[in-house]
């Protein structure tokens, strides 16, 4: 469990990594389904239903942008769920009042917590939305959620640790790696809610039964 965590939270890491000032290696020239990362042989890029195909390169910015976002959010979640339900009753938050499964948590904790992670979303948010999108006003209305330019799905600016590679093959590898721990993750949380909503008994008690 340490070391999936851990790969994990590696993997999110280093993609939020920031831009560099140098020029751009060949692996991000360009954006298009022939060279963007999170492709696996042999299955490469999975698409059954033509949206990446056809889409231009704005909208399958805009598809990346989307994936990896919820991807992150999916590992934080799996995470969550698996630490949460690990903790219960004995954690030094809350008086360690919060018990059951993960998905009835949020609903026992005090309106304060509630506040704060609001407030820290926002804040989040619309940095990614400064950073990543054309303001609204300069956005044709065709083109609803464009991105900027020169921004790169998911690149944020986020890298206190300074993992992200300057060599372009290392860096597709890497986001390839947090794609797919961002799919799978987004299969697992769904999942786990699912599970839950199902029986009430959280994902540690059946992996434990």
């Amino acid at each position: 469990m340490k070391f999936t965590t851990l790969a994990l939270l590696v993997g999110s890491a280093t993609a939020f990594a920031p831009s560099t000032s140098s020029k751009k290696t060949s692996s991000l020239a360009a954006f298009t389904i022939d060279n963007i990362p999170g492709a696996l042989a042999p299955m490469g890029i999975f698409d059954p239903l033509g949206f990446a195909e056809k889409a231009d390169e704005a909208t399958l910015k805009r598809y990346r942008e989307a994936e990896v976002t919820h991807g992150r959010v999916a590992m934080l979640a799996t995470v969550g769920f698996l630490v949460g339900e690990k903790v219960e009753g004995s954690s030094f938050l809350f008086d360690s009042q919060i018990t059951g499964p993960a998905i009835s948590h949020l609903a026992q904790v005090p309106v304060g917590f509630w506040l704060i992670l609001t407030s820290f979303i926002g804040a989040a948010e619309l940095q990614r939305a400064k950073t990543g999108f054309v303001e609204p006003e300069n956005v044709p209305v065709d083109k609803a959620g464009l991105l900027r330019e020169e921004y790169y799905p998911g690149d944020i600016g986020f890298d206190p640790l300074g993992l992200k590679p300057t060599d372009g093959e290392e860096l597709m590898e890497m986001q390839t790696k947090e794609l797919q721990n961002g799919r799978l993750a987004m299969l697992a949380a769904a999942g786990f809610i699912a599970q839950e909503l199902v029986d009430g008994k959280g994902i540690l008690e059946h992996l434990n039964a």
